[in-house]
């Protein structure tokens, strides 16, 4: 028998216990995981309080992120013993997620855990971690290098943002990074490794098919208008890695910037990520991320904690990460 938090759904309300199950009532998969970590966001604080439609289907275990040991595998790739990481592919939203002491999944969600960081700093990383990898790896591949100038991160007090802004100082660029809350965020930005911060109102005015060219390239994590504004500011050549809709699905723009300058515009999706490209995110995040980055704001909570911590982070009461030791 083990712990799990499970949610259910009671005339249309959300209700969230702590369980004890047996591992016949995970769902299939092809290894059996020994939870040591899982994450709590903002997205899991909406599907625990059910103030968000998160979960697609009751009963569901949420958590989008986990770490731990493997007990049993049908796959050659790992064997009993071995560590793994896992973020994305709908846990926690369509299949049991990380907040149980065992979780069944299927291999090809998994990567091994990367020399370099224990379980509790993966889930430190998580998916905004993984995410801002992928964007800044893309951004690379794009060819966009330190020397052609100033790199735009949007959204760069979040959680994507702020491990973009800490992977491109890490690898030379220079990075503006722009926040709504700079008296707030503005040091701490600096600290992550921005060399000057945007106010957030300069992005969010309408966007002329193309103006001055500013960037040589962004990471956007808001979408909409502000990916609009971007896109017109890119410089020649230059390339955009945008990962967020938090700003709406639309695009107000025109072909201009990708004719006339030959922008690209580089989507990233976390959650459908091919195995190999993120057991390569996970290995350069273990090599670039610096031990500073691990001493940030982190609160530890048992699974007892987390239904008053999913109520705290949903009032905005909560900063700095929260992970789960089950």
């Amino acid at each position: 028998m083990f712990k799990a938090l499970v949610l259910n759904q009671e005339e249309k309300k959300t209700i969230a216990t702590i369980e004890q199950l047996d591992e016949s009532q995970l769902p299939e998969g092809d290894v059996l995981i020994d939870v040591d970590y899982s994450s709590l966001n903002y997205k899991d604080g909406l599907a625990i309080t059910g103030k968000g439609k998160i979960a697609r289907h009751f009963p569901m275990v949420p958590g989008i992120d986990l770490t731990g040991t493997v007990l049993e595998s049908a796959d050659e790739r790992y064997q009993a013993g071995d560590k793994v990481v896992l973020t994305g592919w709908g846990v926690g939203e369509g299949h049991w997620g990380g907040m149980s002491e065992r979780a069944r999944l299927k291999a090809d969600w998994l990567v091994p855990l990367p020399q370099g960081i224990d379980g509790k700093q993966s889930m430190m990383i998580g998916t905004a971690g993984i995410t801002a990898m992928l964007c800044v790896q893309a951004l690379v591949d794009a060819g966009v290098k330190p020397e052609a100038g100033e790199i735009l991160v949007t959204g760069a007090s979040g959680g994507v943002g702020s491990v973009a802004v800490t992977l491109l100082s890490q690898l030379g660029y220079t990075v503006a990074a722009v926040t709504g809350r700079a008296s707030e965020n503005g040091e701490l930005l600096k600290a992550l490794g921005a060399s000057r911060i945007v106010e957030r109102s300069e992005l969010e005015e309408p966007a002329r098919p193309l103006e001055k060219q500013l960037w040589a390239g962004a990471v956007d994590t808001v979408g909409s208008k502000v990916l609009a504004k971007v896109l017109a500011q890119i410089d020649y050549d230059g390339a955009v890695a945008a990962c967020g809709l938090a700003g709406g699905f639309d695009l107000p723009t025109t072909v201009m910037p990708f004719i006339l300058r030959n922008v690209k515009l580089l989507g990233i999706d976390s959650v459908m990520c091919p195995y190999e490209k993120r057991q390569k995110a996970w290995q350069r995040l273990a090599e670039l991320l610096p031990a500073s980055y691990f001493e940030q704001a982190c609160r530890e909570v048992n699974l007892e904690q987390v239904i008053e911590c999913a109520d705290a982070i949903t009032n905005g009461q909560i900063t700095g990460r929260v992970v789960i030791k089950l």
